[in-house]
């Protein structure tokens, strides 16, 4: 079989991107199936997948900064394939817990903060491979084709996953399974890259430098805060769609799939258009108003159940994810820029450290909040409030990210004259 080039980018990229696109198609259904068996099969109440909704993100605060420090050290490849393979067996535990009737919310919270542990790694190798696999000139157009392919997974993943849990049940998880073991696969494909490396400085000195060099450029703290912000509101929305959906809309699993893959198709759209974008705005620029405009287009949210639920939901979650591409295909490159190779690892774990740390608090506040609302204004009434709520306070990231383009148009400025005498 011929592998993709990644389109001018090389065979290790097309390799790795073929890696990460198999995988996220599977992501997209455990991150489907997961609610939807809690809510559908065991009955759990919103409280419940509050709680392991939490879990996915758990890991964060906890092991990001060791991750970055060990992924600075381990051989990079070796790190990515056994995270794939952790997470192939955690996958599967669900699934077998189901038929064996020793499936619970605690075994449940286990398993999801396992595969978060792992893809915690995963994700910090996965940022460190990508500027080794390209040159950097060519890094925006990686970052998209990688966008690309987590947008065209949320295309096709829900509507995949509500059409197999409608006809497999809980065994719809064994397709994710698979791709991870078809992901470890290309990675063992790949040539060796990105070795083990000993930087200097004990384990603690580099724990706290991911989060000096973080806070002391002034385009990294912008980002970190703005990204803070988004995660502090943003998750509440998403914990609660599903309960908002099945409870409050009455909708089956597979209408939501087919409404949340024709959603998709505007986040897309975003990564396409996203790099032409940023280099007519400045990748600054679009970063900022992709943040607000991604926020406040959830608000499209309170036009059901006035108008259909089914296309309210995939009207108001295309532009969600539009605006979402346009935001991850331009935050990468600009942290990227920022950071020389030595310190990309503890870098990229103390950002993620920071800004998906309030995550797991996020989920579990919205999932506590409908639980509670729910008594006075019904499970409809508290969900949608719960959900703007959230999109309100996230949409403040736009403040902070206003500054990060005058800031990286100086940079620029400032170099000019050295590039020029050499």
């Amino acid at each position: 079989m011929r592998l993709p080039r990644g389109l001018g980018l090389g065979r290790e990229f097309g390799l790795f991107w073929a890696a990460q696109s198999v995988s996220l198609v599977g992501d997209r259904i455990t991150v489907f199936v997961v609610p939807t068996l809690m809510i559908v099969a065991l009955d759990a109440s919103p409280f419940e997948v509050g709680v392991v909704a939490m879990a996915q993100y758990l890991g964060i605060p906890l092991l990001g900064p060791v991750a970055g420090v060990l992924v600075d050290r381990w051989d990079k490849r070796a790190t990515l394939l056994v995270c794939d393979l952790v997470r192939m067996v955690a996958v599967l535990v669900i699934p077998v817990a189901y038929w064996l009737g020793v499936l619970s919310t605690p075994l449940l919270f286990g398993c999801v903060a396992l595969i978060s542990a792992a893809t915690i790694f995963f994700n910090i190798g996965y940022l460190v491979a990508v500027p080794t696999t390209v040159p950097e000139d060519r890094l925006v157009r990686a970052y998209s084709r990688l966008e690309g392919s987590r947008t065209v997974a949320e295309v096709g993943g829900p509507s995949i996953a509500g059409a197999l849990y409608h006809a497999f049940g809980v065994a719809t998880l064994l397709v994710d399974a698979a791709s991870y073991l078809v992901s470890a696969g290309c990675v063992r494909a790949m040539r060796p890259w990105g070795g083990t490396s000993v930087p200097e400085g004990g384990m603690w000195a580099r724990l706290l430098l991911g989060f000096r060099l973080n806070w002391a450029d002034p385009v990294l703290r912008r980002v970190i805060v703005a990204a803070v912000t988004l995660n502090s509101g943003g998750p509440i929305f998403v914990t609660v769609l599903p309960v908002l959906a099945y409870e409050g809309f009455g909708l089956s699993a597979g209408a939501l799939g087919a409404a949340m893959s024709v959603a998709a198709c505007g986040a897309v759209a975003g990564a396409l258009v996203a790099p032409r974008i940023g280099a007519r705005l400045g990748l600054g620029r679009t970063l900022a108003w992709g943040l607000l405009l991604h926020c406040l287009v959830g608000l499209g949210i309170l036009a059901a159940p006035a108008l259909p639920a089914g296309p309210v939901i995939a009207v108001t979650f295309g532009c969600y994810g539009f605006f979402m591409s346009c935001i991850n295909v331009c935050s990468a490159p600009i942290r990227q820029s920022r950071m020389n190779a030595d310190n990309q690892g503890v870098m990229h774990a103390a950002f993620r450290t920071a800004t998906w740390g309030v995550i797991p608090l996020a989920a579990l506040v919205g999932g506590t909040a409908v639980t509670l609302l729910t008594g006075g204004m019904g499970v409809l009434g508290a969900a949608q409030a719960v959900m703007v709520g959230g999109t309100l306070l996230a949409a403040f990231s736009f403040l902070p990210a206003l500054r990060v383009q005058p800031l990286l148009d100086r940079a620029r400025r400032d170099a000019e004259p050295a590039e020029s005498l050499t």
